[in-house]
């Protein structure tokens, strides 16, 4: 029986050199796989963008036991507005306060004595400063809610996640060891929104995998992945660093937007 497991985190980035020497330099993670795309995902993963863009994924170890950051760029933008509903991911880490502080990383230090830091792009990050855990050093994802009750119900009873601590108006979740639950049946039996029914993605030269795309009371998108066909497709790539250097070198959008004295957009 296939387990749930949270696998990705997607953020949009407009400035990939940038966004990458965080990640790589501060944060202190790999780059796992990195993908190009000429057109837009059918899955509609990439939300309304259906030209030329990539994906990165990036973390402290391979997909198939580490949470990881998946990195997307579209050639023709340059930033993204940001809403209120992505609070920060915090992370384990003694070795990304290091890194900060040598690199003069503008980072502050909260009540709980966390460290709060921005991503290139104003992504919030919380570094707890003590040795990386053996199993994955990224803890948790916070999001903004307008109800939590109806966000429990939806997690909880929908996705089939456990809850672990409510208290002060937060609740901690996670998923609990049992068998995947027909996503889209329950989203559909409850009227909540199925962005993308099942469909069958290809990655050329890789595997073939089922996904459903789906948003909660306050449009936080999910996407699951069918397990086994994700488990080939998401082995790490040797040659990802490389794929990536190379796709920002060739990446000529900036000049062409310096030379026309134009920004690139913001999305």
């Amino acid at each position: 029986m296939a387990l749930r497991r949270a696998l990705h985190f997607v953020f949009k980035v407009g400035d990939r050199g940038a966004t990458l020497s965080f990640y790589r330099q501060v944060l202190g993670m790999q780059v796992l796989r990195h993908e190009e795309f000429k057109e837009g995902c059918k899955a509609t993963c990439n939300g309304p963008y259906d030209g030329t863009w990539s994906k990165t994924m990036i973390g402290y170890g391979p997909e198939d036991d580490h949470f990881v950051v998946e990195l997307t760029y579209n050639y023709g933008i340059g930033t993204y507005r940001l809403g209120n509903d992505f609070l920060g991911m915090t992370i384990q880490s003694s070795k990304a306060v290091k890194n900060a502080r040598q690199r003069g990383w503008p980072m502050k230090e909260c009540d709980d004595g966390t460290f709060e830091m921005e991503a290139p792009g104003g992504y919030k990050f919380f570094l707890i400063d003590k040795d990386e855990p053996k199993t994955d050093p990224v803890q948790k994802v916070s999001l903004g809610v307008s109800d939590l009750q109806r966000s429990l119900h939806y997690w909880e009873a929908l996705c089939g996640m456990k809850l672990y601590k409510k208290e002060d108006g937060k609740a901690l979740l996670g998923f609990a060891d049992s068998q995947l639950p027909d996503i889209q049946s329950r989203m559909q039996e409850e009227n909540q929104k199925v962005i993308t029914p099942l469909v069958s993605l290809d990655t050329p030269g890789k595997a073939t995998v089922e996904v459903v795309i789906v948003a909660d009371p306050d449009d936080h998108e999910i996407c699951f992945v069918g397990d086994e066909a994700f488990r080939e497709l998401s082995k790490p790539d040797p040659g990802g660093d490389s794929l990536l250097n190379q796709a920002i070198a060739e990446d000529k959008s900036g000049e062409w937007y310096a030379k026309h004295k134009r920004q690139k957009p913001t999305a």
